[in-house]
């Protein structure tokens, strides 16, 4: 796949249109692509000075772990995402990034960031209005955690899944691609991996959404957005703000 037709392409493309310096900034960003396998973390929490990625192929979860040993997934991240870019600005990672399968990741320094930031300030703008709407992704998921029911919960994150994979290229019309196991969808919807299969169930047998063999089917788009309450206005996603 080529650079400018890559998701991070996509995704910063529904926020500024970029131009042709804009998109050489943004080659230079995949220079140093990486393989990391499953169960090997990107970053660690406590982790100092740790490197920013641009995750290009694979999913991998954002994730706390408790003094008890449970672990509290923040969010999923998908290709054309970026991952630690709090954590370098912070000096020391917060979280932990974990791969969910084996992923490709281009590495970014910060210094190439800042660099890329004062010759193409219109990447910088995109490159935050990004950051904003993940931001407000973890603020929809607390939403969820706090105030809507285990299948509203569930129904509502995989329709955002289904909305952000669309924008990078990478959701068919009506489905998806999704690695996700019933542990990790549990893990960052606060339920047991008991009750997420009994709510996909319902979800499956109401005629509302079908999840099997690692794809996601909307059988019934309208009542399964009714249902959740979802509503993409928080995702941003409605063409280039910036021409």
């Amino acid at each position: 796949m080529s650079t400018q037709n890559s998701p991070l392409i996509r995704k910063l493309g529904a926020y500024v249109s970029l131009s042709d310096p804009e998109l050489a900034v943004l080659e230079k960003f995949h220079q140093h692509r990486r393989t990391f396998v499953d169960k090997n973390d990107l970053v660690y929490e406590g982790q100092t000075d740790p490197s920013a990625y641009i995750l290009a192929k694979g999913w991998v979860c954002s994730y706390k772990l408790l003094r008890g040993g449970g672990r509290q997934i923040v969010d999923f991240q998908i290709p054309g995402d970026f991952l630690g870019l709090r954590s370098v600005l912070f000096r020391t990672a917060d979280h932990s990034i974990e791969p969910i399968k084996t992923v490709e990741a281009s590495e970014v320094k910060i210094k190439d960031i800042f660099g890329a930031f004062e010759t193409c300030p219109r990447l910088a703008t995109a490159i935050l209005w990004a950051a904003s709407a993940d931001e407000a992704i973890v603020v929809e998921r607390l939403v969820s955690l706090g105030r809507r029911n285990a299948t509203e919960r569930v129904a509502h994150l995989l329709l955002e899944l289904g909305a952000r994979l669309k924008l990078v290229g990478l959701a068919k019309e009506g489905s998806y691609e999704c690695p996700l196991s019933q542990y990790l969808l549990a893990d960052a919807l606060g339920l047991s991996a008991i009750h997420i299969n009994r709510v996909l169930r319902q979800l499956r047998e109401e005629g509302l959404l079908t999840f099997r063999d690692g794809i996601v089917t909307f059988d019934n788009l309208e009542k399964l957005v009714e249902l959740a309450g979802f509503d993409t206005a928080y995702l941003d996603y409605e063409g280039p703000m910036l021409k």
